[in-house]
């Protein structure tokens, strides 16, 4: 499963969003992309209060913080 996961610098709960992603069961399967929000204008102004996101990119959904590992693996699955 491919991901994107909205980002931005100096972001502490990205972080720990990405260990949370990691400590998930499936974590090895996912195709995850980082993506700092703040290389583009757009993607800005869509999550810059809302990051970190994970958005599959199969259908589209999208997952915002706070989420757990149980969370996370029942969005992905």
């Amino acid at each position: 499963m491919k991901l994107a996961f909205y980002t931005g610098p100096m972001c502490h709960l990205c972080t720990l969003a990405d260990d949370v992603l990691t400590q998930t069961p499936q974590a090895q399967a996912w195709q995850i992309t980082k993506i700092n929000i703040r290389d583009d204008a757009n993607l800005y102004h869509l999550y810059g209060a809302r990051i970190p996101v994970i958005k599959r990119l199969d259908n589209g959904a999208e997952l915002g913080w706070p989420f757990d590992v149980k969370q996370a693996e029942m969005f992905l699955s």
